[in-house]
């Protein structure tokens, strides 16, 4: 399949550059950090952006959604890229909207109808320590009554604090580490036992820690098969891992743009900046970075789409080659705008904070690339 996009999706880019470029610019993301609003997004921007469709972009037509799949959702997250836009997008509209495609029909019926329509914000809570280790899980499902019991907590979950629904990885049978005995749960997180604390990312992003003490669940909580979640729930995080690599490529692009005009615009000792080969060479380096990056990340994508069962190395591959590709326009952003860049001032200092997140989403790039030379049995 072509490494391009189609008429279609190049029409889905546009329209969605068009909405976030005008309602949710770098001006937006530093607003809701000064003003420490407590939501940490424009509910009102995401009532509009599921008015456009892109909360139901991967939600089936027959609950209210666009039926579109992971390249389409790629197309979006690249573009929330370019402007920092906190948006509950990821959490909800790609990672819960796809774990819950892979539910009960009640499931289904219940929350994806709410996701499509914009009035449902939800979050995978995978994540337990400082680095993302999914196998690690060690919160404690044990079997109540007709239900089961979790005990433990959760870092890292985006969106976590203002969450309506929860997806949470427990173990329910065996030690961290093994794949098997991992089982997902929707939990309300008004339960009782839900102790929720928002965390504010260095980047103003939202996310929370989240405890769990003897909550109680019950059998129709569970998503997919009991004990043998591990597969669902990769499944669902290679999907997240693709979309924040197309973040990842949007969030360079545009810090890379940023940087390009920076050059053409400062002068030192009498010449523009960019009339020097050093740096003309270091940015055409970084271009051709930048276009591999997005070329794996739409394989990775299509992939996802058309072989979600055998994605996960494109997967891998472009969440790497993304992660190690936007640390590097970063870098490159803050150091040719030279000391302002080092300012709160310029924006160029935001996309490196959200950059150091998205590497850190859903494996870093050292993550990747030990999973494929486990894969390759180096």
């Amino acid at each position: 399949m072509a490494l391009v996009l189609t008429e279609e999706q190049t029409m889905l880019r546009d329209s969605a550059r068009g909405l976030i470029g005008d309602k949710a610019p770098v001006a937006h993301l530093r607003k809701l950090r000064d003003e420490r609003d407590p939501v940490g997004f424009s509910r009102d921007l995401w009532k509009s952006f599921a008015e456009m469709g892109f909360a139901g972009l991967v939600v089936p037509e027959e609950f209210g959604g666009s039926g579109l799949g992971c390249v389409e959702a790629g197309v979006v997250m690249e573009e929330i890229g370019r402007t920092l836009m906190p948006s509950p997008f990821l959490a909800t509209g790609v990672l819960v909207a796809s774990a819950l495609k892979r539910g009960s029909k009640a499931q289904q019926q219940a929350h994806l109808p709410k996701i499509a329509d914009g009035s449902l914000i939800a979050s995978l809570a995978v994540d337990e320590g400082a680095k993302h280790r999914p196998l690690k899980t060690a919160l404690q499902a044990k079997r109540s009554g007709n239900g089961f019991k979790l005990n433990g907590a959760k870092a890292m979950v985006v969106d976590g604090h203002v969450s309506d629904l929860l997806i949470v990885a427990a173990r329910s049978a065996g030690a961290p580490g093994e794949r098997e005995g991992l089982t997902l749960f929707l939990v309300d997180p008004k339960s009782k036992g839900v102790g929720i604390e928002r965390t504010v990312m260095v980047d103003a992003h939202n996310a929370a820690r989240i405890i769990f003490d003897d909550v109680e669940v019950d059998a129709d909580s569970v998503l997919g098969e009991v004990d043998h979640g591990g597969d669902l729930l990769e499944a669902v995080l290679n999907i997240g891992r693709g979309a924040v690599a197309s973040e990842m490529v949007g969030v360079a692009d545009e810090a890379f743009g940023r940087t390009v005009t920076y050059l053409k615009e400062r002068k030192q000792f009498g010449r523009l900046i960019g009339e020097f080969q050093a740096l003309q060479h270091r940015a055409a380096h970084l271009y051709v970075e930048i276009e591999i990056a997005r070329a794996a990340a739409l394989k990775a994508l299509q992939t996802l789409d058309a072989d979600p069962e055998h994605a996960g190395p494109a997967v891998a591959v472009a969440k790497a080659k993304a992660g190690t590709v936007v640390t590097l326009a970063v870098q490159e952003g803050v150091q040719m705008h030279g000391g302002m860049g080092m300012t709160d001032q310029f924006d160029i200092g935001l996309f490196m904070k959200r950059a150091r997140v998205c590497q850190e989403l859903f494996g870093d790039a050292n993550f990747h690339a030990d999973y494929l030379a486990r894969l390759k049995k180096y």
